[in-house]
């Protein structure tokens, strides 16, 4: 998938998000959306397209990928059981 796309699809869940609460809530609710069903080649992209500047991201999009980056590897399981349902295409 190209990183346009990401950029795109991560601002629109942002923008969902945002409409919910607060910054810091909207930007743990983008976190988790992404740590539980976005595909680890979707979430490697996006950790590497914010590592190199992360151009085109919102700021709740940014800060979603910074939580998202340190929870690294474990984001997924950490988000297992948040409750969530539904899921992307990509």
């Amino acid at each position: 998938m190209d990183t346009p796309h990401l950029v795109a699809m991560i601002n629109d869940i942002s923008d969902f998000f945002e409409h919910q609460g607060n910054a810091a809530e909207a930007a743990a609710g983008v976190e988790s959306h992404v740590a539980r069903y976005w595909e680890l080649r979707m979430r490697v992209q996006m950790l590497a397209h914010y590592r190199a500047g992360g151009e085109g991201l919102s700021e709740v999009s940014l800060a979603a990928v910074q939580l998202l980056a340190r929870e690294g590897v474990d984001a997924p399981r950490i988000h297992a059981l948040d409750g969530g349902t539904g899921g992307d295409a990509g």
